[in-house]
């Protein structure tokens, strides 16, 4: 069976549950998604505000959200869950990756889920098909800055691989190999969402071929490694 193209991995929509049961639907951002992004940012508390984009303005710039929504799924990889309650459908939280200009196998990586959506397993679904994606596209280790205070977020990066690079001004660096953390993932115990998405995204994730496979490491390449 040939494997399938990069670009049907960008059209996936997968059905699944949060570890409390609701049914939520994961697929790409997608630009008709930004009145989505703004009513989930304004939903926010002030706090998960803050600690995901470091200022407590009620909503980002015109600018940033546009950026947020454009997403071509090579260069900006984008996913998003939707609760679908049957009404509204919310979204519910987002995951970015943003290829670097001068490092393009480096991504710079920002989750975020609504604080009533906190604790079920959100991110970790959101990252898991966020890190596949990004093997098949070739952005092989992500840059992670989060806030020494966010616990909760340096808690996961760390148990999915991260390791810590540097501190500046209260900010923590991180950097994460993607396909080492693939692999942690699909060998931890799995809510019945990670089952959903390891089932329906398995047959995309690169054997021996990955561009992020060892013998096509970039880590001597670059400062600090």
């Amino acid at each position: 069976m040939p494997s399938p193209r990069p670009h049907a991995l960008h059209q996936e929509i997968i059905q699944t549950h949060a570890a409390d049961g609701k049914p939520v639907c994961i697929r790409s951002v997608r630009q008709s998604d930004e009145l989505r992004m703004r009513e989930g940012i304004a939903k926010l508390s002030e706090q998960s505000r803050y600690l995901r984009f470091f200022s407590v303005q009620p909503m980002p710039s015109d600018s940033v959200i546009e950026r947020l929504v454009d997403a071509d799924g090579h260069d900006h990889i984008a996913w998003g869950a939707i609760h679908v309650d049957g009404h509204e459908n919310p979204a519910v939280g987002a995951v970015h990756a943003i290829r670097c200009d001068d490092h393009p196998r480096i991504g710079e990586f920002s989750v975020a889920v609504l604080d009533a959506y906190q604790g079920i397993g959100l991110a970790r679904m959101l990252t898991t098909v966020l890190l596949i994606h990004c093997e098949v596209e070739g952005i092989c280790e992500l840059e992670i800055q989060t806030l020494a205070e966010n616990m909760p977020a340096i808690r996961f990066i760390l148990s999915i691989g991260a390791e810590r690079r540097e501190t500046e001004a209260g900010v923590i660096g991180y950097r994460l190999a993607v396909r080492p953390a693939i692999h942690r993932i699909a060998s931890a115990p799995q809510l019945v969402g990670m089952r959903d998405i390891m089932t329906a995204l398995a047959r995309y994730i690169p054997l021996g071929d990955s561009p992020c496979a060892p013998d096509n490491s970039i880590a001597h390449n670059l400062p600090g490694h």
